[in-house]
């Protein structure tokens, strides 16, 4: 075996260039494939991220403006949703609806003595946290007494809280800072999502109380549901939804934009439809790209074979065996598919790790949030392993055709060859 080894390392010094093609076809084919699993794996990554920091099976409404006249009413009318539309959601669709919260937001100042914040408030239930999965890191979320007796408690993100007390944050809990112009008491701070829009938390009632100028208008209404699994369960429900909402605000029952109702259970469908887009066209493309590579090998070897004609008769003339010819011939396809392909995955992973420590974690600000792009955009080593692997042996595949033709020649037909 090691005369084998010996030979091809001679055989590869006499023909550098054509080794040189051969290795790069291979090294480039496990390079690009890993390469491109990865930037799909970044995305796809984030993507799950940002949903994994939300509940699946909630819904939020939304007002909005009809789209088509209705009862010698006009389209364009503003639709404002009031406290009645959560009363109908908590009653008439208890089958599938578990909680029902509401949300009020407003604009305010936070001061706490010369530091001050310029941010939203929203008013939420307690069940929001439940939604949004906020982990806290100091103090409670609002809670069902704030609710029921309108406390004035606040809840800041970590980013607000630093801002406001930037020598030690975690000792605003328990103190009292100003919203406008009024004294309300930190009872938490949560860790705020690089990703999301930073906002302070306080009881629904309260805010609402505090800054709604109408009593009746209610917000924007989130509740959890169960038993909804299918895409087709959400859309009827939906649409059930709608038209018993549309009608509280005399709209057309299948006016769309009378009302926004996010579902986030649908969206993680559409997601995970996506994702698996993605992942079947990131495999296409780079098993045609591992083809490609697999093809070179191939004409190269056939290449190797035409060129050594001459030698392989002269071999089997001395009494070379056919065996002796097809294993040299394989040998020297094997170690340069498995030499090269390991090159090519080790640049892959390179290249890889490169991509995460460059923009991996990377924000985008879209003007409404910012937004993760990639997140750990990396393939694991079993892939990597295996696709060398499939090289490796679609290389050698591709080496034993021209082999085999080789051992079979016969000597006075090889020796006559140009």
């Amino acid at each position: 075996m090691r005369d084998v080894f010996s030979e091809v390392w001679q055989t590869a010094q006499r023909n550098k260039l054509r080794t040189t093609l051969t290795g790069f076809a291979v090294a480039w084919g496990i390079f690009m494939l890993i390469v491109l699993l990865g930037a799909g794996n970044g995305l796809i990554n984030a993507n799950m991220k940002q949903n994994e920091d939300m509940l699946s099976s909630y819904i939020t409404v939304y007002g909005g403006t009809t789209s088509k006249p209705y009862q010698g009413l006009k389209e364009g009318r503003r639709v404002r949703l009031q406290t009645s539309d959560i009363a109908i959601t908590e009653s008439e669709f208890k089958d599938h609806v578990d909680i029902v919260g509401a949300e009020y937001e407003t604009s305010a100042v936070i001061s706490n003595g010369d530091e001050y914040i310029n941010t939203s408030v929203s008013g939420v239930y307690p069940m929001h946290t439940k939604i949004m999965k906020r982990e806290m890191l100091y103090g409670r979320f609002i809670n069902e007494i704030d609710q029921k007796e309108k406390r004035k408690v606040l809840v800041l993100s970590n980013k607000q809280a630093r801002e406001l007390e930037p020598k030690d944050y975690s000792s605003l809990v328990g103190k009292n800072v100003k919203v406008g112009n009024m004294s309300f008491k930190v009872v938490g701070i949560y860790k705020d999502h690089e990703e999301g829009q930073s906002e302070a938390y306080s009881a629904y009632s309260t805010i609402k109380s505090i800054f709604g100028a109408n009593t009746s208008d209610a917000g924007s209404i989130e509740y959890t549901f169960h038993g909804l699994t299918t895409e087709k369960a959400n859309e009827d429900f939906e649409k059930d939804y709608r038209r018993r909402i549309n009608a509280n605000h005399q709209a057309h029952p299948e006016d769309e934009r009378a009302i926004w109702i996010w579902n986030a259970y649908t969206q993680k469908l559409m997601m995970e439809q996506g994702i698996g887009i993605i992942r079947t066209a990131l495999w296409i493309v780079g098993l045609l790209t591992l083809l490609s590579g697999i093809v070179g090998v191939s004409n190269i070897m056939l290449i190797t074979v035409k060129e050594r004609t001459h030698e392989f008769g002269i071999r089997k003339a001395i009494g070379a065996k056919p065996w002796s010819i097809l294993k040299l011939i394989i040998t020297e396809s094997v170690i340069i598919t498995t030499f090269f392909g390991y090159v090519g995955m080790v640049l892959g992973v390179a290249a890889n790790e490169y991509m995460d420590a460059t923009i991996g974690h990377e924000t985008i600000d879209t003007g409404l949030f910012k937004a993760t792009m990639f997140l750990d955009p990396t393939v694991g080593l079993d892939v990597c392993f295996e696709a060398t692997m499939v090289m490796v042996i679609a290389g050698t595949i591709a080496g034993l055709i021209p082999a085999y033709k080789a051992s079979r020649i016969r000597p006075i037909e090889a020796l006559r060859a140009d």
